[in-house]
């Protein structure tokens, strides 16, 4: 007995026909390792930290040049010395971040805003903006990426940037904008007042 089965062609749904794997096809798995980090290591972990990471990444990088150790007996033992050197430079790292956050709040700057005699913005102050400023005011270079900044700044008056020193330090840096282009008509003004005052003769007259 056959049966037959009818499709409605317009209703039926798409059907996508993936290729079978090979019967030898294997899948590949990238492999990994364990590791102590005896350095601190952004997106990784830090000092006396466990880690499991690709192995040629490991062997290629992280141990030549001494940011980790292979998990053995003897690297296991040196656990108490990797987390008191932790403490110590996370200690240092606040303590620095601390000082750096007094020094920003001890600024008065302002930054200079390109304007025309309409006072709309020609330029703006952006982020790097403002880490040159901090490097050329205090010396110390801060990563742009901390500087909490929405937007490019294009209004004049009193501005407030938060800037994320460490996980427990935020410093808010206060500064003002001005016009460039008012600055310039005020340092223009007393020179042409001074033009037009009448001159007064070097030598008086002997009565």
């Amino acid at each position: 007995m056959k049966f037959s089965e009818s499709i409605d062609t317009d209703s039926a749904d798409s059907i996508i026909l993936l290729p079978r794997p090979e019967k030898d096809a294997q899948i590949l798995l990238m492999p990994s390792t364990e590791i102590i980090l005896t350095d601190n290591v952004p997106g990784l972990g830090a000092e006396a930290d466990i880690v499991k990471v690709r192995r040629g990444y490991a062997r290629n990088y992280l141990l030549p040049h001494g940011k980790a150790h292979e998990v053995t007996p003897a690297s296991l033992r040196q656990l108490e010395n990797l987390k008191k050197k932790r403490a110590e430079r996370e200690a240092r790292e606040l303590n620095e971040a601390e000082e750096l956050a007094r020094r920003i709040n001890k600024l008065r700057v302002t930054f200079k805003l390109e304007t025309g005699e309409t006072g709309k913005a020609f330029g703006s102050i952006t982020a790097q903006d403002i880490v040159t400023r901090l490097k050329n005011e205090i010396g110390d270079e801060i990563d742009r990426h901390k500087i909490h900044l929405e937007h490019p700044i294009k209004t004049t008056g009193e501005h407030e940037v938060a800037i994320k020193l460490h996980h427990d330090v935020t410093v808010n840096f206060k500064f003002e904008v001005k016009s460039a282009h008012e600055e310039q008509a005020k340092a223009v003004e007393p020179a042409e007042s001074a033009e037009s005052a009448p001159k007064r003769g070097l030598f008086r007259r002997r009565k």
